[in-house]
């Protein structure tokens, strides 16, 4: 890494931030690989007005600043993360007003899809179990089981690379399969979505059938990043693995899983 931004720049982070700045923090303390080097300084923004100010000190000083969610998808280098690390965990609100609902960048996408079923609001409820947070979910058009992210998106709520809040309706953000172009840069604040109505009964039936089927199948006792591959035209990744002989193969303390062969897991060592 280079060298360490001045004494003096830390104590501005840990003067706005408290005990939301984190300095050398690991990375198997914020990523669900739990593996990893180390972030330079970890910044826990509350608002918007947070990653604006954050953004704006980064920019002064050059250094990069990186925003993630709850740290899945995510294998940090062991040689860590230099600049500014920003989890946009403590943006947290989800509100819901008839149809519509508000969720910020940093609540659980899990969170989302239960609140949604629970008030008979149908279109995620196949999604439960994603790992992650809204905003991630959304940056890549997260999905399962036939249901995606933009789905049911109205709109984003985000910061462009030049500082500015804007709010970006569906239609002006390209998107597709594990895909979302012309967000490079921009940091997700929350969105917007619309439901149709449905029974909650048969939302939540379905929410639990689609989680049982994922710890049936999934390694969910092992760290991991989530789903590591997009599924192939008229194949599953998972399928073309296993028939390669590499379900199980393991190198150091990473292994191909041997219950499901879409993830690779952090099996220690």
């Amino acid at each position: 890494m280079p060298d360490k931004p001045p004494r003096a720049d830390y104590a501005e982070l840990t003067a706005r931030f408290g005990p939301f700045c984190l300095l050398n923090e690991p990375a198997r303390n914020f990523t669900t690989y739990k593996a990893g080097g180390a972030a330079r300084a970890l910044v826990k923004p509350a608002c918007a007005e947070d990653f604006v100010w954050l953004a704006a000190w980064c920019a002064r000083r050059r250094l990069p600043l990186f925003t993630l969610g709850r740290g899945s998808n995510v294998l940090v280098s062991d040689k860590g993360l230099d600049g500014v690390t920003a989890l946009t965990e403590r943006l947290d609100a989800l509100e819901f007003s008839g149809n519509t609902v508000k969720a910020q960048a940093g609540v659980l996408w899990d969170d989302l899809a239960r609140a949604a079923a629970q008030k008979g609001l149908a279109g995620f409820e196949k999604t439960s179990g994603i790992p992650g947070s809204v905003g991630g979910a959304l940056r890549m058009n997260a999905g399962a089981f036939g249901q995606e992210a933009f789905d049911r998106l109205v709109a984003i709520d985000a910061l462009t690379p030049e500082g500015k809040t804007v709010t970006l309706p569906k239609s002006a953000v390209p998107h597709g399969y594990r895909r979302v172009d012309g967000l490079e840069g921009f940091i997700l604040l929350g969105a917007a979505f619309e439901f149709p109505a449905a029974p909650p009964a048969g939302l939540l039936a379905e929410r639990d059938r689609v989680l049982a089927a994922r710890a049936a199948k999934q390694p969910l006792d092992l760290p991991s990043a989530g789903s590591v591959f997009k599924r192939p035209p008229g194949d599953y990744a998972s399928r073309l693995i296993d028939a390669a002989g590499l379900k199980g193969l393991r190198s150091g303390g990473a292994q191909v899983s041997a219950k499901h062969a879409g993830f690779i897991v952090n099996a220690g060592g």
